[in-house]
């Protein structure tokens, strides 16, 4: 009988691209936004072929501050992530951008748009998925409450019902690592308490 295979690999690294320590060692929650920022790449399926997605999350919150999608996997998909994020968001100099091993992301593209931004990388160990466990329970429930409950005919299809899982994970979605309100909300509070701006 053939094991079950639990996860596809999506990235595969080049031995001349360099690899970063692993700042976060699995601590998921920084005390403040715009400290962390945790990026992956997901594959989804539609009837015309695969959907390529990435996010870049800020784990105070765990809202999806820039996600890009494509018919290819890229280090352009991982960047346009990364530059949303950044535009959205301007962070402080010094923010961590933590990440698995893959190729995008140990690319000298992508740690040269990390320089630009000021950033310091940090990465998983090999094969270690705990490593970036709270983008991987993201994707999770991105495919099983929402894409896999309707057909995906097109990429069209898919990257609009993608958009709208954002706009309500971000908004509406509940989260017990938040108290039990939403990414936005719990920002929301902080700059009421704070004067996060």
């Amino acid at each position: 009988m053939r094991q079950r295979v639990a996860y596809k690999v999506t990235t595969r690294r080049k031995h001349s691209d360099a690899v970063a320590d692993n700042l976060l060692n699995q601590n998921f929650n920084p005390t403040g936004p715009n400290e962390v920022w945790a990026g992956d790449v997901t594959y989804c399926r539609t009837a015309e072929g695969w959907m390529y997605l990435a996010v870049v999350m800020d784990l105070y919150s765990r809202r999806i501050v820039g996600w890009h999608m494509d018919k290819r996997m890229t280090t352009d998909l991982v960047c346009k992530a990364l530059t949303k994020a950044y535009n959205l968001r301007q962070p402080p100099a010094g923010l961590v951008s933590h990440s698995d091993r893959g190729s995008q992301y140990t690319s000298k593209r992508f740690r040269k748009l990390l320089r630009s931004y000021k950033m310091r990388a940090s990465m998983g160990d090999v094969g270690a998925c705990w490593d970036n466990a709270v983008v991987e329970r993201f994707f999770g429930s991105l495919k099983h409450d929402w894409l896999y409950k309707v057909p995906q005919p097109t990429r069209a299809h898919m990257k609009a019902d993608v958009a709208a899982y954002m706009r309500y994970y971000n908004l509406e979605r509940l989260h017990t690592a938040n108290g039990d309100i939403s990414p936005v909300d719990y920002e929301n509070t902080l700059r009421k308490v704070s004067g996060f701006s």
